[in-house]
C-alpha cells in the first residue's frame, strides 16, 4: 500500500491512522517533498478510474491562478500538479491496481 499524504492535512492524518489501525503498513509519499511527475500521475489516475479533474484541489489559489476548470484537458491538469503538487487532493491510497481518494478518510477501508 502507498499512501500520497500530507502530515499538515487532518484528513490524511486521519486516513493514515485508519490503515495503521487495521495493521496495515503502507508507504508513505510526502508528494509535497518528493512531487509525482506526469507519468506517474497517469498511472494513479488510471487506478483510481476517474476523471483528471478529481486529482484537483480546488480551493487551492493556483486552480484559479491557472484558470483550471472541469474542462481543463487531462495533461494540462496533470502538468499543473507536477509544476504546483500543492494542487493534487490527499490523501490518496493505493493497493495493487485501485486506488481511492480518501475524504472522508473512511474511504480507505475500501482497500482493506
Amino acid at each position: 500500500m502507498i499512501i500520497y499524504h500530507n502530515p499538515r492535512c487532518s484528513k490524511s492524518r486521519q486516513a493514515l491512522g485508519i490503515l495503521r489501525e487495521n495493521a496495515e503498513d503502507p508507504d508513505v509519499v510526502e508528494y509535497l517533498k518528493a512531487p509525482l511527475g506526469q507519468a506517474e500521475l497517469g498511472e494513479l489516475l488510471k487506478k483510481l478510474g476517474s476523471p483528471a479533474h478529481d486529482l484537483l484541489r480546488t480551493k487551492e489559489d493556483e486552480y484559479d491562478e491557472l484558470g483550471l476548470s472541469p474542462n481543463t484537458p487531462e495533461e494540462d491538469i496533470l502538468t499543473a500538479i507536477v509544476a504546483h503538487p500543492i494542487l493534487l487532493e490527499r490523501p490518496i491510497v493505493v493497493k495493487g491496481r485501485r486506488a481511492v481518494i480518501a475524504r472522508p478518510p473512511e474511504l480507505v477501508e475500501e482497500l482493506l
